[in-house]
């Protein structure tokens, strides 16, 4: 099982991972990406989520896309 699919998130931002007993909170930017990567999402269709969600630039959402992948790696999630 991917370590993506077993985090619960709710609505609001707030992500448990059971196996680590850790939780964090992310904004909607960063909910929409999780979600997306648990759909198993490619980033180009990731990018083309955020620019239409959140109406931004193609190098406004990649920034935020790669930034928030490196946190996800950071918390070893990806």
């Amino acid at each position: 099982m991917s370590k993506l699919n077993r985090l619960a998130i709710n609505e609001e931002g707030f992500i448990f991972d059971p196996d680590t007993g850790n939780s964090f909170t992310v904004n909607q930017t960063g909910l929409l990406i999780i979600k997306a990567l648990k759909e198993n999402k490619t980033e180009k269709e990731i990018l083309e989520l955020l620019k239409e969600e959140f109406e931004v630039e193609e190098k406004e959402a990649q920034r935020d896309l790669i930034d928030f992948m490196e946190q996800l790696k950071l918390y070893g999630l990806l």
